[in-house]
C-alpha cells in the first residue's frame, strides 16, 4: 500500500492507493493524524490524485480521472458507482439512490453504504441530501459537506448557510 498526507482547504486527507487503484481519500481529525505513519511511501496514483484535488479546490477540475478501487460488500460499491452518476453541482436523495437500484426499500442501507464510502470527494457522498432537501450527515462533518456543495454551486437544500460570502 502506498499513502500520502496531503493538505487541503478543508484539513488533513489521507490518501491511500494500491498499484493499481485509489483506496482512501479519508478527512483526518487531529488524533488520527498524529497516529498514522506518514513515512510510508506514496505511488503515482496518490501524487495524481493531490494533483487532481488541488485543480477541484481551485475551481478548476469538475470531474475526476484515477484509477479507484474502494473496498466494501457488493451492495456499498453498487451505492458508490451510483454516486459517481451525480454530476458537479447537483444533489440526489438516498430515495432516489435506493430507486436507480431497484431497491425502494433500502434507503438506510443506502444511507449506511454513503457514510462508509472510503473515497471522500471523489466518489461524491456529499453531493446525497435528504428527501426533505436538508443536510444529512456526511463522516467528515457537516460543515465539510456544506463547504463541498458551496464550492460546487450548489446550495439548493433547505437549511441555512453555516458560512455567509
Amino acid at each position: 500500500m502506498f499513502q500520502k498526507r496531503y493538505e487541503s482547504p478543508l484539513g488533513i486527507i489521507k490518501i491511500k492507493a494500491s498499484e493499481t487503484g485509489l483506496q482512501e481519500v479519508l478527512f483526518m481529525d487531529e488524533a488520527k493524524d498524529n497516529i498514522i505513519d506518514w513515512s510510508v511511501a506514496e505511488n503515482e496514483i496518490c501524487t495524481a490524485t493531490a494533483i487532481q484535488l488541488d485543480e477541484y479546490f481551485k475551481g478548476e477540475r469538475i470531474i475526476f480521472d484515477l484509477p479507484l478501487s474502494p473496498v466494501g460488500t457488493e451492495f456499498q460499491q453498487s451505492v458508490w458507482k451510483e454516486l459517481l452518476l451525480i454530476p458537479f453541482g447537483k444533489t440526489s436523495t438516498y430515495s432516489a439512490i435506493a430507486n436507480s437500484l431497484n431497491n425502494p426499500l433500502s434507503v438506510r442501507a443506502v444511507g449506511t453504504s454513503n457514510g462508509k464510502n472510503p473515497i471522500a470527494i471523489i466518489i461524491p457522498c456529499h453531493r446525497v441530501i435528504g428527501a426533505d432537501g436538508t443536510l444529512t450527515g456526511y463522516a467528515g462533518g457537516l460543515w465539510r459537506k456544506e463547504l463541498l456543495l458551496k464550492l460546487e454551486g450548489n446550495l439548493h437544500y433547505n437549511q441555512p448557510t453555516l458560512w455567509d460570502d
